[in-house]
């Protein structure tokens, strides 16, 4: 039985080595038409959701680390999808006016940043006072 064992873990060992090998891409795209926005409301989004909202990702040290790394890029991508500030210039004002929608919607909800992210970045977490800033922001206009 601990020769099973030992089989085991070292197939395990063989196996998280391998997937190293598993490329995956952290790309960040130029930035074509970023947010204009009051400074502070910028500010708080590039603390706060640029990793995952933008084209200028911080890729952390982990983020090279299979299986992690295929989360990390995986969300990053979904993020993108939804919601790029590199490209909310390029927008029509009403989709603007949707996201802005959305953004106050996920905060109210205290679902973003996600918890899992600020656990890594606590910095991140939003303050009252920069949800109320955000919040001013996405009912101007």
């Amino acid at each position: 039985m601990k020769r099973v064992k030992r089989i085991i873990f070292l197939l395990l060992i063989i196996a998280f080595i391998g997937i190293q090998f598993i490329e995956v891409e952290r790309a960040n795209p130029p930035v074509t038409a970023d947010i204009n926005a009051p400074t502070e409301v910028k500010n708080i989004f590039k603390s706060s959701c640029y990793d995952c909202h933008s084209n200028e990702t911080v890729w952390p040290w982990y983020s090279k680390i299979a299986p992690i790394s295929w989360l990390i890029v995986k969300d990053v991508m979904d993020g993108r999808k939804d919601l790029n500030f590199s490209e909310w210039e390029k927008l029509y004002s009403d989709n603007r006016n949707k996201l802005k929608k959305e953004i106050l919607e996920q905060i109210n909800k205290d679902e973003m940043p996600p918890s899992f992210y600020t656990i890594m970045h606590p910095s991140a977490k939003l303050e009252l006072i920069q949800i109320n800033i955000i919040k001013k922001w996405a009912i101007s206009d």
